[in-house]
């Protein structure tokens, strides 16, 4: 009985593992593209966006990135997160009069959460915050732009009929304290209420949608800035086994999800720049191709002084059939069109001479006075003079929980000793969102006073930082760096060096 058992278990896991294989997954984003595409085309001047990381697979012309999790929307647990505002997001619907957001989930749902409830809630949130500030300028006589009531300014919360009333009304309950919590925590609501002419509104889309193409509206005629919500995947529960002329495989819902257990290293740019062979080779050859492209862009990297990690698969026990396969948390001085890449930028935080973003972009010239490199990369043709360069081989928390704070005092004194010459600082990791974002954090806290003006850490000296003044430094980061994606235990490190990191520091 107890072998009977096994085997059934064994079956039910070989199953899964046919089902969830690599091919699969890569043509069923390849084929939900398809349909990302058209949508796309119906508002060609609308940007479109990947909410991270799922979307990022959905297209390879994504004019830039968003950050909304659905951990914010899931019920009892609703959230407007102030470390991540997304406002260039906001900024870009203004200037191009809307946007299209995509993103994906597993089978059985239409939209993720972050669609459903996370991001209405940001629109609302920032739609009742313009108002409050239009209203305030209007009432002292002074010219905002516009009047809120002229343009009927909408500040209700609009989401999706399959949420309950119920669930409704208890968001509703909360929206005054976001409200609060957004215009104290100091986001840079004028700017916002310059960029956008009508409120923020949601709009969702999915593969069972039902759109007229001879009636589809101009983005102009509506009243509002549409926000479009596009979930990539088709919400059928039904297993869908497709076939070719060529070959049959399984749809998987959701496919771009969990990269990490799936992907073998391949990266959506990897990906789209490779996307016609890796569908064409079908399921039988689609591991080794991926490998092979995987491993050929470790190379090229490698040979540049990139360290890049190489990508070890477990190999499977050998089965019957022989295609068997087996947590982060955004405005820019000026929003452009042009295509997102994986390359990333260099972002200037206003203008306290520190600039942020990957390692790699550091040696392409760069034109800035120092460098503190934040990765295990290391920068080739770098400066050798050691008042100008600094490497400090940071990990992230998941693999060592005290990495960034021991190392954070060498980055703030390093900053500050160039600082005070009036040097420019590229503070730059291995992507530019997270631990470079940390480091300028803790640089800023430490050496900048609240109006943003350097002051060599004399505020500091003087000050108890608290969780809420550095959730305020860290909104003027996101102003400017709009990929920023900082961790919670990353987050965590710096605030404990914040408040314990003085007598480490160079008077």
């Amino acid at each position: 009985m107890e072998e009977e058992t096994l085997s059934i278990y064994k079956a039910s896991r070989t199953i899964k593992r046919r089902e969830n294989s690599l091919y699969n997954a890569l043509r069923s984003i390849y084929e939900d593209s398809i349909f990302v595409g058209e949508i796309s085309q119906l508002w060609p001047d609308l940007p479109l966006i990947a909410n991270l990381r799922c979307g990022l697979w959905y297209s390879p012309t994504f004019q830039s990135t968003c950050y909304f999790k659905s951990t914010d929307g899931h019920c009892n647990n609703w959230s407007f997160n102030t470390s991540r505002l997304n406002l260039h997001v906001a900024h870009l619907a203004g200037q191009k009069g809307g946007c299209i957001i995509v993103d994906s989930t597993r089978r059985g749902k239409r939209f993720p959460d972050s669609m459903s409830k996370t991001i209405p809630i940001w629109t609302c949130v920032l739609n009742c915050a313009i108002f409050n500030y239009l209203n305030k300028k209007h009432a002292l006589g002074i010219d905002a732009g516009m009047d809120p009531d002229s343009v009927n300014w909408d500040c209700s919360l609009h989401l999706p009929l399959w949420v309950s009333q119920t669930e409704k009304a208890a968001i509703e309950n909360q929206l005054e304290d976001w409200t609060k919590q957004l215009e104290s925590c100091g986001a840079d609501i004028p700017s916002l209420a310059s960029s956008l002419r009508k409120p923020l509104r949601p709009l969702w889309i999915s593969q069972k949608t039902v759109i007229w193409l001879n009636e589809v509206p101009d983005s102009d005629s509506w009243d509002f800035t549409p926000i479009i919500l596009v979930s990539a995947s088709s919400s059928n529960g039904v297993f869908q086994c497709k076939t070719t002329s060529e070959f049959s495989w399984n749809y998987i819902a959701g496919a771009g999800d969990d990269e990490e257990s799936w992907a073998r290293g391949l990266s959506p740019n990897l990906f789209w720049n490779n996307a016609y062979d890796i569908i064409s080779s079908g399921p039988d050859l689609c591991n080794k191709n991926v490998a092979d492209i995987v491993e050929k862009n470790r190379v090229y990297h490698a040979q540049r002084g990139h360290i890049t990690p190489q990508v070890t698969v477990t190999p499977l026990k050998l089965l019957k059939y022989t295609d068997d396969f087996t947590d982060n948390e955004e405005l820019p001085l000026h929003f452009g069109t042009e295509q997102f890449t994986e390359e990333s930028t260099i972002f200037w935080l206003g203008s306290t001479n520190i600039a942020v973003g990957p390692t790699r972009l550091a040696e392409n010239g760069f034109n800035v006075d120092c460098i503190l490199n934040c990765s295990q990369e290391l920068v080739s043709g770098c400066l050798k003079n050691h008042e100008r360069y600094l490497h400090l081989p940071i990990v992230s928390s998941k693999f060592d929980r005290f990495s960034l704070l021991s190392n954070l005092a060498s980055a703030v004194n390093f900053a500050k000793f160039n600082l005070i010459r009036e040097k420019t600082l590229l503070v730059c990791c291995h992507n530019g969102e997270d631990i470079s974002i940390c480091v300028a954090l803790a640089i800023l806290t430490s050496l900048f006073d609240s109006g943003g003006s350097f002051d060599s850490g004399k505020s500091f000296s003087e000050t108890c930082i608290t969780k809420w003044e550095m959730r305020r430094r860290l909104v003027f980061i996101c102003n400017f760096a709009i990929n920023a994606r900082p961790s919670r235990g990353n987050l965590k490190q710096v605030f404990n060096f914040l408040n314990g990191g003085r007598s480490s520091l160079v008077s």
